[in-house]
């Protein structure tokens, strides 16, 4: 699988300011794709600029502020080829402690925003009969973990979500593909390392060794980079008989 040779085309990338989605960003620009780069966190505007990235600051919670990054992308380019929703955002407690406001944030930003902002640029891609939606679901899109009720159902939604635009994409050149990473290098996942760390009375490296690769063959974290190669070819014309599908990158947790 190699993403050296693409079309340029126009992507909106979500959950840009570092981690994975800077991964995809930085590889789209690379591959020469034009880029619309969308977060919350306004610092992601100089790493976008500093790679040749546009930004749109974005709280993706808000259904028109979703809306309006797809407007803005349409405007500046034309038109939106790629849509790779990648945002998110993690809360651990036991499901008695949950509070429901971090519930309605991670569901509204993780699941309602991926089906806003594709219903947003589907006309575009049906126009011009070509366009890729990219999932960044998770491991946890297959299988649970205690204390993160809201991200795991939110990522199990996506699945579905992936499938059903799959099915009413593909007579208009639309695919949708969901992409399942685990425990990836990113500041989210040292958050969870803290959290984890606190819930279970344990030492940080105790997390990463005994909760977080407890159930992964290849013993590391991912790196964004191998994430992003991943979503480049999913979103080039070699991928274009894959549509409705998850692929797992894991370090092989799911084999078992």
């Amino acid at each position: 699988m190699t993403s050296s040779a693409a079309t340029p085309r126009v992507a909106l990338v979500t959950g840009t300011s570092s981690g994975i989605g800077e991964a995809v960003v930085r590889h789209f620009r690379e591959l020469g794709h034009q880029v619309l780069a969308v977060d919350f966190n306004p610092d992601g505007k100089a790493l976008a600029e500093s790679v040749g990235a546009a930004f749109y600051q974005a709280d993706l919670t808000d259904g028109e502020a979703c809306k309006a990054a797809a407007a803005d992308a349409i405007k500046r380019y034309g038109r939106v080829d790629i849509l790779v929703n990648n945002a998110g955002i993690q809360h651990v407690a036991p499901i008695e402690e949950f509070p429901e406001s971090q519930w309605r944030r991670i569901i509204d930003l993780m699941l309602t925003a991926p089906f806003l902002l594709s219903q947003a640029v589907w006309p575009s891609m049906r126009e011009n009969g070509w366009g890729r939606i990219i999932n960044i679901a998770s491991v946890h899109a297959q299988v649970a973990s205690p204390g993160k009720s809201a991200y795991i159902s939110a990522k199990h939604g996506m699945i579905g979500l992936t499938k059903t635009a799959a099915l009413e994409g593909g007579a208009q050149g639309i695919t949708a593909n969901a992409i399942c990473p685990a425990y990836v290098k990113t500041p989210l996942v040292d958050n969870q390392i803290a959290d984890q760390a606190r819930m279970h009375g344990m030492q940080e490296q105790e997390v990463i060794e005994q909760i977080m690769l407890k159930n992964a063959a290849v013993k590391r974290l991912i790196e964004p980079s191998e994430v992003a190669e991943l979503v480049a070819y999913m979103a080039s014309d070699a991928a274009g008989a894959v549509t409705g599908s998850s692929w797992n990158i894991d370090l092989g947790w799911t084999a078992q």
